[in-house]
């Protein structure tokens, strides 16, 4: 028996032995490419990307549109069913207020909606096949390849390098960054925002920002609409209304609230990127930089994003004038200084 027991004994430390060998290749693999330092038990350090794991937001897809919308109905029937849409029968200064309450509330989730739904289904812009620069604009990345290594071009004589993306095997335009989430490069790439279920990029960023101001003035118009309702749950007098109803104004308040300084302050940020025409993953590779070579001003800058037409400037569009004028909105082309460094980023 004893000998039954150690050859058992035997076989499962064997066993053991080939699992851990077979995933030994799998876990060196995901902890290379994780963000996160670990140690094995030989006491060697290992790295953990996680973005390794960014494909796992492709999953959720519709649930965040359906989150978003879900909010906005929660506060449609809050605002206009619950407070203010029976208001307008009430007389005199109540409906007056109410009236304007619920003219600004349709208007701003109007123009919410028209943004939120361009940004999510805008290509943000990706690499044409089979593209080719002109010129050479940018200096590479950490791991760019120099212009004599691609078939068809070229040497760089100016000593500068082309960008090439080696999970998409292609070269990448200036500004073009991969986006792990998407699986592809992305022109002008800013982000990849999960509330869009989209990269926000060259094509869409406009759409983007227009959604995030109408998304501040919607709920800043909501949390004030319903601060005096809000108020009146910390009174001792007797609350008209359900339970269910009550509830809702409750959980409206605290949400457009949540979201309005929220959002002010992701709003404010992007002003500031636009002003120095830059995007969120530029902003952080230019840090130690003292001048940005794409800095024209900062009229021409919000021109490279909004467009020159005035009467575009507040609507998820542009004309047709300015998207044939302005290379910067196909995100393949974008002046720069001309006394800029052409080694800078």
């Amino acid at each position: 028996m004893s000998m039954v027991r150690d050859s058992l004994a035997s076989l499962e430390a064997l066993d053991v032995v080939r699992f851990s060998q077979r995933n030994y290749g799998w876990f060196m693999t995901s902890s290379i490419m994780f963000g996160i330092e670990v140690t094995n038990v030989s006491g060697a350090t290992m790295a953990w990307n996680v973005f390794k794991f960014c494909t796992a937001l492709r999953g959720l897809g519709s649930i965040m549109i359906l989150l978003v919308l879900g909010i906005v109905g929660v506060t449609y029937y809050s605002v206009v069913l619950t407070n203010y849409g029976p208001a307008l029968f009430d007389g005199g200064f109540d409906s007056l207020t109410a009236a304007v309450i619920l003219f600004l509330f349709h208007c701003f989730l109007l123009m919410l909606l028209w943004s939120y739904f361009s940004v999510v289904l805008t290509d943000p812009g990706g690499v044409p096949p089979n593209w080719r620069p002109a010129v050479d604009e940018e200096r590479g990345e950490a791991d760019a390849l120099n212009g004599s290594e691609f078939d068809g071009l070229q040497p760089d004589t100016s000593n500068q390098r082309i960008r090439y993306c080696r999970k998409c095997n292609q070269l990448k335009p200036p500004r073009c960054h991969h986006c792990s989430v998407c699986g592809r490069c992305v022109l002008k790439m800013d982000h990849h925002c999960v509330w869009v279920v989209n990269c926000v990029g060259a094509q869409n960023y406009k759409y983007f920002l227009l959604f995030l101001f109408y998304t501040f003035l919607e709920t800043s118009l909501v949390t004030l609409a319903l601060l005096p309702h809000f108020l009146a749950f910390f009174s001792d007098g007797e609350i008209p209304g359900s339970p269910g109803t009550l509830a809702t104004t409750f959980l409206s308040f605290v949400l457009n609230l949540a979201f309005a300084l929220s959002v002010l302050g992701f709003l404010i940020m992007h002003i500031s990127l636009v002003a120095a025409n830059t995007t969120t993953i530029e902003a952080y590779e230019k840090k130690t930089t003292p001048k940005w070579r794409y800095d024209l001003g900062r009229r021409k800058n919000f021109e490279q994003v909004f467009g020159t037409d005035k009467r575009y400037w507040l609507i998820p569009s542009y004309s047709d004038e300015d998207l044939r004028r302005i290379p910067a909105l196909q995100g393949l082309e974008y002046p720069s200084k001309p006394d800029s460094d052409p080694q800078e980023l």
